[in-house]
């Protein structure tokens, strides 16, 4: 398989937990056992375009249980011979060879995955993608020319890993305690994206959009908004260091 990888370095590494259940995309070539007209592959494609029932193969990295996956849009994109060209959008842990082997049972004429490139991970498209070798130019750049400009290109803020998932967004005089492990309270907050729900996973930035933790949602978005107490947010991942904003907080006394 080819295509899109992020790569994180530094304390950028924390914010890739970010990305283990986001949407990927693949265009994808098929190779059919036997010839099928292209009306009837398109056919049972729109019938593949839900939510889908998969055991993972017998090479994978999982325990073999059947699961539930979600494909969101299936596109054929050219037949050549017994060869089909398809894009594919699906939900985090979906096989796609275990799909073209579905596809060719639905079509009843036997199908293999053939070639896979992934184009998406997450909010990462493959336009924006950086080849190796074009990295190792720029870094030489920099290391002999002090010319960083081509590396800045290519090197994202960490915050990019978090652009998909809801956000909430938090006091400066909060920040120290997160970055130290506490769990995020409504006085805290400051304002936040709609459409949170009871364990989504969130991002919690500064007002700066400086990353500070990821975390579990206790609440929906209508109840931070409509309640003043209580805990908001627990805290799962810290990426900030602390120390970075004054603390404002005391610990307890020990008795």
């Amino acid at each position: 398989m080819t295509g899109v990888l992020p790569v994180a370095i530094g304390d950028a590494t924390k914010t890739l937990q970010a990305l283990l259940s986001s949407g990927k995309e693949y265009v994808c070539v098929m190779q059919l056992h036997k010839p099928v007209a292209e009306d009837q592959i398109r056919s049972v494609m729109d019938e593949f375009t839900d939510r889908i029932y998969q055991r993972p193969p017998l090479r994978s990295s999982v325990k073999r249980l059947t699961r539930v996956r979600t494909i969101h849009y299936l596109d054929l994109l050219e037949t050549v011979q017994n060869k089909v060209l398809f894009k594919v959008g699906c939900e985090s842990g979906t096989y796609i060879r275990k799909l073209c082997f579905d596809l060719g049972e639905a079509l009843g004429r036997g199908a293999h995955m053939k070639e896979l490139r992934r184009t998406r991970t997450g909010p990462f498209i493959e336009e924006d993608s950086t080849v190796l070798h074009d990295l190792v130019d720029a870094h030489a750049a920099w290391l002999e020319e002090g010319d960083e400009v081509l590396l800045r290109r290519m090197i994202q803020p960490m915050e990019s890993c978090l652009k998909l998932l809801p956000k909430v967004y938090v006091r400066d005089s909060a920040v120290d305690a997160i970055c130290h492990g506490a769990d995020l309270a409504l006085p805290g907050i400051l304002k936040f994206t709609s459409g949170i729900r009871p364990r989504d996973q969130v991002a919690i930035l500064t007002l700066k959009d400086e990353a500070v933790a990821l975390g579990k949602s206790l609440l929906s978005s209508e109840d931070m908004e409509r309640m003043e107490h209580g805990l908001a947010v627990k805290t799962r991942r810290v990426i900030m260091d602390a120390g970075m904003y004054p603390r404002l907080w005391r610990k307890r006394q020990k008795r």
